[in-house]
C-alpha cells in the first residue's frame, strides 16, 4: 500500500456547546489539554505517526486560534507531498454554513477531487486516544468493503448513550443503532457493546457517490453517523474495526485502547485526572508514539520557598513559589504563590494564583488572576453566585481572562 494514495479529512467544525465557557471564543478542537497540547493534536499526531500525512482540517466556528495553531505547529515537508491544511467553510455549494458533518465534506469535495486518493480517512478532532490508523486502513483494504467504522467496546449497561454497531462474527455491520434502549452484546463478550468512535475509512469513489446522493436527499440531516454510515450498512458495504485490535508501540497494559470523549466539562476534567497517577490511565510519556505540538519557549518549571507538586504535571515556565499543588495539571507560565493550595485543578496558560488561595476541582482558563486568600470550588452556590460555571459533577470553571476582585 502506498501512503500517498490516502487523503485524511479531520472534521473540526463543531461548536462544543457542552464545553462552555471553554469554547466561548475558540473552536472545541482548539481547547488546550494536558498542559501543552490542543485537543486536535491527538488526532493529528495519530495520523502523522501512522504515516498518513496528507491532511485537510475542515474548520468553521470561531476558528482563528485553531487555524493559527495548525499553521504554526503542523508544518510538514512539501518535498514528500505532506501537508496539514486548515480549510475554512468556503460556501462552495451555496450561501450557507455546514449543515452537518456529511455536508461539510460535500462542500469540500474539491479537496478529494484535487488529491484523487484511493481511500479517504474521516476522523473527528476532539477525542483523547492513541491509534495506529494504518492498521485500520489495512483492515479496510483487506475487507474489500466500501466503508469501515471504528468501534470501541463499552459496558452494555451504559451503551444506550452511544451510537451502537451491530456486527456479525466477521465484522460486517448488520445495523447501526442510534442510542438503542436494548443494545446488542458482543458474541465474544455479551456484557459489552461496540460504540462508534466517529472515525471512518472509505473507498473513494463509493464515498463521494454516497456524499452526493445524500446531498440530494430530502429530509437527510447530512450527518456521517446518522445518514452516510446507515446507507452503506443498507447496501451491505460497511464493516466494523474493533479498536481492541489496534496495537500502538510503547502502550502500557493500562492505557492500551484508551479513548475518551471530552465533550463535557466533567469528561474534560476527568480526562486530565487520567494523566497524573503513577500508573496513568493515559500515558503522555510514551516516546514511541508521541503526541506532537508546538512547545512554549520558556525555562523549566521552578519551585521556591518549599513549593511542592505531587501527582501533577507542571510545564515550562511555571513558578511554584511556596504553594502546594496536588493532582493537578498546570499549563506554561502559571504562578502559584506562598501557601496557595490546589487539588484536582486544571490551570491554563499564564494564570496567577495569589497567596493563601484555595482551589478544589477547578478549571482556570487562560490569563485568570486569583487574588490572595480567595477560595474557589469549596461552595457550589457561592461559585455560581459569582458568575462561575459549575458542572453537574461539581467542577467550577473560571472563564478566560477573568480578573477576580477580592471580596
Amino acid at each position: 500500500m502506498r501512503n500517498n494514495n490516502v487523503l485524511s479529512i479531520v472534521l473540526a467544525g463543531g461548536e462544543g456547546k457542552r464545553l462552555m465557557p471553554l469554547t466561548a471564543d475558540r473552536a472545541k478542537p482548539a481547547v488546550p489539554f494536558g498542559g501543552t497540547y490542543r485537543l486536535i493534536d491527538f488526532v493529528l499526531s495519530n495520523l502523522a505517526n501512522s504515516n498518513l500525512t496528507k491532511i485537510a482540517v475542515l474548520t468553521q466556528y470561531k476558528s482563528h486560534s485553531l487555524d493559527r495553531h495548525i499553521s504554526v505547529t503542523w508544518r510538514m515537508s512539501s518535498f514528500l507531498g505532506s501537508y496539514v491544511a486548515p480549510v475554512p467553510a468556503q460556501q462552495r455549494r451555496g450561501p450557507h454554513w455546514y449543515q452537518g458533518s456529511a455536508d461539510a465534506i460535500y462542500q469540500s469535495l474539491n479537496l478529494i477531487k484535487d488529491e484523487n486518493p484511493d481511500y479517504v480517512v474521516v476522523f473527528g478532532a476532539d477525542n483523547i486516544y492513541r491509534m495506529d490508523i494504518s492498521q485500520m486502513l489495512q483492515a479496510h483494504i483487506d475487507s474489500g468493503m466500501e466503508a469501515t467504522v471504528a468501534g470501541i467496546r463499552v459496558p452494555r449497561s451504559g451503551a444506550s448513550e452511544f451510537g451502537i454497531i451491530d456486527a456479525d462474527a466477521d465484522g460486517k455491520i448488520n445495523a447501526f443503532l442510534e442510542k438503542p434502549s436494548d443494545p446488542p452484546g458482543l458474541l465474544d463478550s455479551p456484557d459489552e457493546s461496540l460504540a462508534s468512535m466517529g472515525n471512518y475509512i472509505f473507498t473513494r469513489k463509493a464515498f463521494t457517490d454516497m456524499i452526493r446522493r445524500d446531498a440530494d436527499t430530502d429530509g437527510s440531516k447530512h450527518d456521517m453517523g446518522g445518514d452516510i454510515i446507515p446507507s452503506f450498512v443498507a447496501r451491505g458495504q460497511a464493516q466494523c474495526y474493533d479498536f481492541k485490535q489496534n496495537v500502538v508501540p510503547g502502550s502500557t497494559e493500562k492505557d492500551q485502547n484508551y479513548w475518551r470523549d471530552v465533550g463535557s466539562i466533567d469528561a474534560f476534567h476527568d480526562a486530565h485526572m487520567d494523566l497524573i497517577s503513577v500508573d496513568p490511565d493515559f500515558n503522555l510519556y510514551n516516546s514511541e508514539w508521541p503526541i506532537w505540538t508546538n512547545q512554549v519557549q520558556s525555562p523549566g518549571a521552578k519551585f521556591t520557598l518549599h513549593g511542592t507538586a505531587e501527582s501533577s504535571i507542571v510545564t515550562n515556565g511555571c513558578i511554584i513559589s511556596g504553594g502546594d499543588v496536588d493532582h493537578s495539571v498546570l499549563s506554561p507560565r502559571v504562578r502559584v504563590e506562598q501557601d496557595a493550595s490546589l487539588d484536582r485543578c486544571v490551570v491554563m496558560d499564564r494564570c496567577q494564583i495569589g497567596r493563601n488561595a484555595v482551589l478544589r476541582n477547578v478549571i482556570l482558563d487562560k490569563d485568570v488572576v486569583v487574588p490572595d486568600g480567595y477560595f474557589i470550588g469549596l461552595d457550589r452556590e457561592l461559585d455560581e453566585s459569582r458568575g462561575f460555571h459549575v458542572s453537574p459533577g461539581g467542577v467550577t470553571v473560571v472563564p478566560k481572562g477573568s480578573i477576580i476582585h477580592p471580596e
